[in-house]
């Protein structure tokens, strides 16, 4: 396991019982070296969105915690988020959540000769999720075997 996913995992089961306690669901964690500096962005969501304050409470909170566990042993910038419009999908409850919703998915390898997938999500049921894709047709993809997944912003016309 690599250095960054080590720390991307320490950090994930450090933080998620603590923004749960307070009201919020963690919905991704990233760690990248960007513009000569580690950043470490962590998304987070409530039930009716996630406001600039609330990001600075998190910070706040995840910070001291961050600091006193060790976890990163070199400079960092911690950043706090809302997960934006074109949220990431990564448990099955975000899927269940996102039926009916347009989707961008990349799987881990080819199925039906193809890795990137998008398409309306039409149900999710034992480890598996039906998508209508562009052409009306129904494919049903392994939950397992999603590399990453994303909800694609419809714009009205």
């Amino acid at each position: 396991m690599s250095k960054t996913k080590r720390i991307v995992n320490e950090v994930s089961h450090l933080v998620e019982p603590l923004l749960h306690e307070i009201g919020f669901e963690m919905v991704d964690i990233e760690f990248q070296f960007e513009r000569g500096r580690w950043i470490l962005r962590v998304f987070i969501d409530k039930e009716g969105g996630v406001t600039v304050d609330d990001c600075a409470d998190v910070s706040r909170e995840l910070g001291d915690l961050i600091e006193a566990e060790n976890i990163i042993d070199y400079p960092y910038v911690l950043e706090i988020s809302s997960p934006g419009l074109n949220r990431p999908l990564r448990k099955e409850s975000d899927f269940m959540r996102s039926i009916g919703k347009m989707v961008r998915l990349k799987m881990s390898g080819p199925i039906t000769r193809r890795r990137n997938f998008t398409g309306r999500l039409a149900n999710v049921r034992e480890g598996m999720i039906s998508l209508v894709v562009d052409d009306n047709n129904l494919v049903e993809l392994p939950l397992k075997e999603i590399d990453k997944a994303r909800l694609k912003y419809e714009f009205d016309n």
